[in-house]
């Protein structure tokens, strides 16, 4: 363990929901919730002011909307949150060469790896305001919480207890004084079946935990994990900071509002979550031998299949081939509630001879036109970026009964009017987060015989 608090977790706050508060000014200081929209929604995240009325993550969108009705429930725009995650990994960047990223929204980082030694709980507190000013600059005024410590366990915990836009600082040498009065589910890998266990042995705190011995320990959680959390639990961690995560896998994957049965449609769909994998595995400059399908049915029982190739590829037309095959094995007589497509097995080389080229000689290349998401399929969807030739950008409030109700505002704007359109009306249209386009700016008045 280091000798010095150089390691930070940046957690930015309430993500998702932060960056459809800064994009969307009438939402700013009001309930957000963030996720699947249908009746089997899960939320992602929820803003604050929706926390108060204890909608949380994973909560069903149903029981979210029961405790919070007032909310705005919006769907995801995964584009922009990597676009804004993007800029502020690159603040982090300037600080340390050394940084982590765990997710789209919180990384750590090793203040070591950038020559900063000899640093004071003062020093870091510093380094850390510095660094949350950069992000909300960077980001358009998101917030960010940072925990500082002597490892990534107690920097992680520590990024907890002051949110939001919060700094904590554990002091060298006080670790495992700053983890006893805890929960133990605060220690990684203590989940309800552990905490379960130990309880029953009377061990409800991180102190309890800090009192059995390494032994006594192994025969309450199994020597799996006995000695891991005996380590944790004095804040024995001395695991680096990693810039690099090897990827095992490339994969997409969708919850479908209804079930499916429709072979031709399902087909469809794996058509174009091939592609999807295959833009990504290009991306990275990665190819793979195995490719997975994954289906959720309807009584939740969920299936795998998988194949494997005699070389690594990233063509799309090979990945989409395998994927349709393995769909056909399978049974979806009781419908699909969930349809995945996957490549593992990966590799930084193209088997470019796995198939002879006149395997596809007599066929062109499939081109399929679906919507980023099943649901797009029946029209507009809450919180989607929308553009129109005389009102400019905005977003979709909602839709329904062939008609759909936009309010036009964006992050540079004040609250916007709200306008209704037919659903089918040719000037709206969809247009990419963040995305310039030469009609955003609205060409006459803001009035029209559309306002409410």
């Amino acid at each position: 363990m280091r000798g010095e608090p150089s390691v930070l977790h940046v957690d930015l706050d309430a993500f998702f929901a932060a960056v459809e508060q800064r994009d969307k000014p009438s939402l700013r200081g009001k309930p957000v919730v963030v996720g699947g929209i249908g009746l089997r929604g899960v939320v992602s995240t929820a803003s604050y002011e929706a926390r108060k009325y204890g909608v949380r993550s994973a909560m069903s969108t149903a029981e979210a909307r029961s405790r919070c009705p007032h909310a705005a429930y919006l769907g995801p725009r995964f584009e922009e949150y990597r676009r804004t995650s993007q800029a502020v990994m690159a603040q982090m960047r300037t600080l340390s060469p050394l940084v982590e990223p765990l997710s789209l929204d919180e990384a750590f980082v090793d203040l070591s790896a950038a020559g900063l030694t000899g640093l004071t709980v003062d020093d870091v507190h510093a380094i850390a305001l510095d660094l949350k000013a950069a992000i909300r600059a960077a980001s358009g005024g998101l917030t960010a919480s940072v925990g500082a410590g002597t490892s990534k366990l107690i920097a992680k915990i520590a990024s907890d207890l002051d949110k939001p836009d919060g700094v904590v600082v554990v002091p060298p040498g006080t670790e495992a004084e700053f983890l006893a009065p805890m929960q133990v589910t605060v220690i990684p890998g203590v989940g309800p079946a552990t905490a379960q266990r130990l309880s029953m042995a009377g061990v409800r705190t991180v102190a309890d935990l800090q009192q059995l011995d390494e032994d006594e320990l192994i025969r309450q959680v199994g020597s799996a994990h006995g000695s891991s959390l005996h380590r944790l639990a004095i804040a024995a961690d001395d695991r680096p900071v990693v810039s690099d995560r090897e990827t095992k896998s490339v994969s997409v994957e969708d919850t479908f509002e209804t079930d499916i049965i429709d072979r031709s449609l399902l087909s469809a769909i794996a058509d174009r979550m091939a592609h999807r994998v295959a833009e990504r595995l290009q991306k990275a400059q990665l190819s793979g031998r195995t490719v997975t399908v994954k289906t959720r049915m309807h009584d939740f029982t969920t299936h795998t299949r998988s194949s494997t190739l005699a070389g690594p590829t990233d063509d799309a037309r090979v990945v989409a081939r395998v994927a349709r095959r393995l769909l056909e094995e399978s049974d979806v007589s009781g419908g699909i509630r969930l349809l995945g497509v996957g490549v593992s097995s990966l590799a930084d080389w193209i088997q470019d001879d796995l198939f002879t080229e006149s395997e596809y000689a007599d066929r062109p290349p499939e081109v399929v036109e679906l919507p980023e998401r099943v649901r797009d399929v029946t029209g507009y969807y809450p919180g989607q970026d929308v553009v129109h030739p005389d009102y400019g950008r905005g977003w979709v409030w909602g839709s329904g009964l062939g008609r759909v109700t936009v309010r036009f505002e964006t992050a540079e704007t004040p609250p916007g009017p709200v306008r209704t359109f037919a659903v089918d009306d040719p000037a709206l249209e969809n247009v990419a987060p963040g995305g310039a386009d030469e009609d955003d700016e609205p060409r006459s008045g803001q009035n029209g015989p559309n306002e409410r």
